[in-house]
């Protein structure tokens, strides 16, 4: 981690311990060395979704991804977007951005919180079973003696 990268995480780290304000213009001095930078614009929407601006965080997120983040930015900024869309009112964009970037790549390492968000947009999709069923399924890998009985519950539910 470089320097920038390790003192945009302290300000990340600390900020459940300031003023949204504060953390705000903390990560707006940062992203102001590195004006172009994906990662940077990236931070600049993370902060903005912090403080509940999500319609100046999309344009944010999706110029970030158009400039080009590696793992794990790339995933988070996918996953981030699909948040705001869903808060903006958009639950059937989040689901379309989730299943285009994690459809084809269960192994990722953020499949699980992709899934959890998807939930959240079923369940604002009306599709309150559907999202239980996903949630469940991603969580059944991770119980060890009943991992098995709650798949298959999952699947149950779906009829």
């Amino acid at each position: 981690m470089d320097e920038w990268a390790t003192r945009v995480a302290a300000v990340w780290a600390d900020a459940g311990n300031r003023p949204e304000p504060e953390v705000e213009a903390a990560i707006e001095s940062l992203v102001a060395e590195r004006p172009d930078d994906a990662v940077a614009i990236f931070e600049l929407a993370g902060v903005r979704d912090f403080v509940g601006r999500e319609a100046e965080a999309e344009p944010l997120y999706r110029r970030a991804l158009e400039l080009g983040l590696d793992e794990p930015q790339h995933g988070q900024a996918v996953i981030q977007l699909a948040s705001t869309v869903r808060n903006l009112g958009r639950p059937d964009e989040t689901l379309a951005l989730l299943r285009d970037e994690f459809a084809e790549h269960p192994e990722h390492p953020l499949a699980d919180a992709a899934t959890a968000f998807a939930a959240l947009a079923l369940a604002d999709t009306g599709a309150e079973r559907e999202a239980l069923v996903a949630a469940l399924r991603a969580l059944a890998p991770h119980l060890r003696a009943y991992g098995r009985a709650v798949t298959a519950y999952a699947d149950d539910l779906l009829g």
